[in-house]
């Protein structure tokens, strides 16, 4: 049977709440699956703030040319900053977090410590990105997926709230299936297999059905190192581990 999703009574609920020039966009894929599940359950909860609310003028405007020339336009600071205040007093303890190819990467581990925390207040930004007096002036922390630059910062969003979403207690099934992914143990995950038995001329390695844990433990590990070695080498290094 699939795994339902199941909601701590003793914990409070995460909290997502983005602001964004396109709240049409969420929830998205995050509405389905097990991220949609959980939110159905009451283990997390989604809001949007719309920017353009805090537009100026007749026209909500939001944005602005660079300052000293350039291409595009900027997000203006007297605009974000009190959308973020607003936000600020719908989730006080949540820590207020900028999509920005120039941020700190996400990693598994940085989700986890988000996961644990109350939630996450997101800013999505558009066009050239947002004034700079914003980021310094609201704390903000900047966080990148990637290095790679997308039209806005709601996919980005997306990602974060559900690389954390998954790792609420009771949205996956058994602990053990988190456990063993990749990144948690600072390598990539070991090749998988399910029946059949033997597909087009390919067989499950004979070790994975000898009964033996202690040796499908030690194949598993081995070829996590292996798959690491070869495609994440730069995995390796913080464990002291010698590159192949």
């Amino acid at each position: 049977m699939p795994h339902i999703p199941q909601r701590d009574a003793t914990r409070p609920c995460w909290r997502a709440l983005v602001l964004t020039l396109f709240p049409e966009m969420f929830p998205g894929p995050l509405g389905i699956s097990l991220a949609g599940q959980a939110r159905d359950a009451g283990i997390w909860s989604l809001d949007t703030i719309q920017i353009r609310d805090f537009g100026l003028g007749k026209h909500r405007q939001v944005d602005d040319t660079p300052a000293g020339g350039g291409a595009g336009m900027v997000l203006r600071a007297d605009v974000l900053g009190p959308a973020l205040d607003h936000a600020r007093t719908q989730s006080p303890d949540a820590p207020l977090i900028y999509l920005s190819p120039r941020g700190t990467p996400l990693t598994q581990s940085l989700a986890r410590d988000l996961a644990e925390g109350p939630g996450v207040t997101l800013l999505a930004g558009r066009f050239e990105g947002v004034d700079e007096r914003v980021i310094s002036a609201k704390g903000l922390k900047e966080i990148s997926i990637g290095d790679y630059v997308l039209a806005g910062g709601e996919l980005a969003a997306m990602v974060l709230i559900e690389a954390c979403v998954r790792l609420l207690p009771g949205v996956v099934g058994a602990a053990e299936s988190l456990a063993n992914e990749s990144f948690e143990t600072g390598l990539l995950e070991h090749p998988q297999y399910t029946k059949p038995r033997t597909w087009i001329g390919r067989s499950i390695p004979d070790v994975l059905l000898s009964g033996d844990h202690k040796k499908v433990e030690a194949w598993r590990r081995k070829e996590a190192e292996r798959l690491t070695a070869d495609r994440r080498p730069d995995l390796l290094r913080p464990h002291g581990r010698p590159e192949k």
